[in-house]
């Protein structure tokens, strides 16, 4: 019998395909992980995910042989300056999804992540002067539509779903501007370390007034809260790996696959209510999402993406 011959190309389509489904099912799952922490304020998680998020990264640095390369950046002003604004959107984007799962809101959260295609768009017209397809148009008024009827109907701005959005926008838009300035797992690291201070010190003033969860925790319990480490970088590389490997529209679509899951898991596990104006709301956005999507597809196809972003 002839041996059978395996495409190459098909072969790298298939595990990128299995890297960037199990990148956003890490990330659409992140709301169980919460299930699991002890009584912890949103603050703190996020200083623990960053000390941790630093410790991982400089190991996975040294493992992967980049150390030098890692080094490197620190010759580089602007990307310097660039990454610390980027640290601090990020951190305000893991504030933020941290406040929506331990309040009981994470339909908001979900809400916020199907949105962000649209305010990346957006920001693309605002800030990059972009010009904008006619799809592009209809996506961003269904929007904004579905934020009008959500603000009426909840009596308030969803600011956690706007917060989220616009935090990981614009932190996209500086990753955007880093280019290809470090490796993925090397910005991740420097983005980390800028925020590894405030982080140390803000657990150190809590261990001092008997408020940490973190020092008050037992070991498996700080096995758990160390697990944050490498929740936040996994994803991180293997959506590296996916975005070589797939076009932009694959990759485009896969990304909705989070907040699909996050808002499942709302309804399903957390138990929250979906009144009339918010299956109204989410429908526009889900309607904005298709329309992106179908304009994605007909596009000219851009290649693979260049350098893949975080989600949370």
């Amino acid at each position: 019998m002839t041996p059978r011959t395996v495409n190459p190309i098909r072969s790298q389509h298939s595990y990128g395909l299995i890297q960037g489904s199990t990148a956003y099912l890490i990330w659409g799952l992140l709301p169980v992980y919460f299930l699991m922490l002890p009584q912890i304020s949103a603050f703190e998680f996020v200083a623990v995910r960053v000390v941790f998020s630093l410790v991982f990264c400089v190991l996975l640095l040294l493992a992967t042989k980049q150390m030098r390369q890692f080094a490197a950046m620190f010759k580089e002003g602007k990307t310097m300056r660039q990454l610390a604004l980027a640290s601090f959107l990020i951190a305000a984007n893991w504030v933020l999804y941290a406040v929506a799962v331990l309040t009981g809101h994470v339909l908001e959260a979900s809400l916020g992540y199907f949105i962000n295609p649209i305010v990346a768009i957006l920001l693309g017209v605002l800030v990059l002067k972009e010009r904008l397809r006619t799809l592009q148009w209809v996506a961003v008024g269904f929007a904004c539509l579905a934020v009008i009827v959500l603000t009426i109907g909840l009596g308030r701005v969803p600011w956690i779903s706007l917060g989220l959005a616009f935090s990981f926008g614009f932190y996209g838009l500086v990753k955007n501007q880093v280019g290809q300035s470090g490796t993925a797992l090397g910005t991740l690291t420097m983005e980390t370390l800028w925020l590894a201070p405030l982080a140390a010190v803000f657990i150190g003033w809590l261990a001092m007034a008997d408020a940490s969860a973190l020092f008050a925790a037992d070991p498996a319990t700080v096995l758990l809260l160390a697990a944050s480490g490498i929740i936040t970088a996994v994803p991180l590389l293997l959506f590296g790996g996916a975005a070589r490997r797939l076009p932009l529209s694959t990759v485009g679509s896969l990304q909705f696959l989070a907040p699909l899951i996050q808002f499942i898991l709302g309804l399903l596990v957390f138990g929250e209510q979906m009144p009339v104006e918010r299956w109204i709301g989410f429908g526009l956005v889900w309607i904005a999402v298709i329309i992106v999507l179908v304009d994605m597809l007909r596009a000219p196809k851009a290649g693979t993406m260049p350098e893949p972003k975080q989600l949370v």
